[in-house]
């Protein structure tokens, strides 16, 4: 076999686990009710592409190959448990010795799979890295590295999570009518969830997997495709692609953090801004309206800046009023705060962080960086700079990364200067 075929190959097998990796391990879940069990079974479908393609050439179509072979796997597993069970399993494949060819197209089953993957029967710590292993395929190590878990403990949790959805005979079907909206909503918060730690320094995950945000937009992308009438969908995408947008301007050519009202607009990427500002319009048209739609138009309006040179802070403390009022999160209410002070009204911004402390507040800031931080900068403005000195240490302290810690040290201790 020569170099060239077996590059060939490989390069064939890793664009069907970039492209196809999840439509395949969906229909197969979709088709055998076992999740765990597709997974194993591509797995040795790839497996064996690599044994056969540099040999025989790469098909013509690597995606039905795969399947096939796939489908075969699966068969075989179930003919050796058939010795323990009863022989109406094989009713499971139709009654037919070798796997039906699959499909000219295959079905795209990911959002059935999503919605398997976030069922009341999976604990909802589980929802997202379920989604982003089966789904996407990426290891226990990635994830446990983005989710602040060990790769131990997570595979456990994921082992347990195929289980029980497995056990509980959960359909690889789209909910019915009532029930999909909670299942959809369940899908997003978890891409969300997901994005968010594979995007911001400041989190105490800087190590998370770097592609992790790509691959939570893919899936917002995947959702909306098969989704479309869904305005809060159509909302993430829009918040993610916006925020995507800004990912150049992040970091200075020497690896220094960047934080958003200091980032050079120029650096921005029109096509994602453009692409947030259609998913936008066409939620809003839907008259569908939700917090993720809010917080898109939060981020549409930070990017107003490259267009217009100004950042239109009193429109984005409204929005944030509207979003604290739907959903009340700390971050909402944090950046709620920080536009407020950034329209001037620096007593007023230090009334809400101060709200966040009162223990009939129902939230705990004791570990949120971006509190720490903001509460310093509502401090400092408020000409309180012992109090702000406190607060940014407790803010540097809750920060991971190295980069984001030497920014607040060096941009605070230049402001004293001034």
């Amino acid at each position: 076999m020569s170099s060239s075929a077996e590059a060939s190959a490989w390069a064939a097998a890793e664009r069907a686990a970039r492209e196809a990796y999840g439509r395949l391990v969906a229909y197969l879940a979709w088709q055998w009710r076992d999740l765990a069990a597709a997974e194993d079974a591509l797995a040795e479908a790839f497996v064996a592409a690599l044994t056969h393609w540099p040999r025989d050439g790469v098909p013509s179509a690597p995606d039905a190959w795969l399947l096939t072979t796939a489908k075969r796997a699966l068969l075989q597993q179930h003919r050796r448990r058939s010795l323990e069970q009863a022989p109406e399993v094989l009713a499971l494949f139709d009654g037919h010795d070798t796997p039906a060819e699959p499909p000219p197209s295959i079905p795209d089953r990911r959002l059935q799979l999503m919605c398997a993957c976030v069922h009341p029967a999976v604990p909802e710590r589980e929802h997202a890295p379920l989604m982003l292993q089966t789904v996407l395929g990426l290891d226990a190590k990635t994830i446990a590295r983005a989710t602040l878990q060990t790769p131990a403990t997570l595979a456990q949790r994921l082992v347990r999570a195929k289980a029980k959805i497995r056990d509980a005979g959960v359909a690889f079907e789209l909910p019915q009518a009532d029930e999909l909206p909670p299942r959809i909503a369940a899908v997003l918060e978890a891409l969300y969830g997901a994005y968010t730690i594979g995007s911001d320094p400041a989190s105490p995950a800087p190590e998370a997997e770097s592609g992790l945000r790509e691959e939570a937009l893919f899936l917002a992308h995947v959702v909306v495709q098969l989704q479309p009438h869904d305005a809060e969908a159509l909302g993430l995408l829009s918040l993610m692609l916006h925020a995507q947008a800004r990912r150049p301007a992040q970091f200075s050519p020497e690896g220094e953090f960047v934080p958003l009202t200091l980032q050079d607009c120029a650096l921005w990427q029109r096509e994602p801004m453009l692409m947030a500002e259609e998913a936008l319009r066409r939620a809003a048209s839907l008259r569908q309206p939700g917090p993720f739609q809010i917080e898109a138009a939060i981020q549409s309006a930070h990017n107003q800046r490259a267009f217009t040179g100004q950042t239109p802070w009193a429109a984005i403390a409204e929005l944030y009023a509207l979003l604290v009022a739907q959903q009340g999160s700390v971050g909402a209410r944090v950046g709620q705060a920080v536009a407020v002070a950034q329209t001037g009204q620096w007593a007023a911004a230090l009334e809400l962080l101060d709200a966040l402390l009162a223990p009939t507040s129902g939230i705990s800031v004791a570990s949120h960086q971006p509190y720490w931080v903001a509460r310093a900068h509502v401090l400092r403005g408020n000409g309180q700079v012992a109090a702000a000195d406190e607060a940014l240490q407790r803010g540097i302290g809750l920060t991971a990364d190295e980069r984001v810690r030497r920014f607040l040290l060096t941009h605070y201790s230049t402001a004293e200067q001034r």
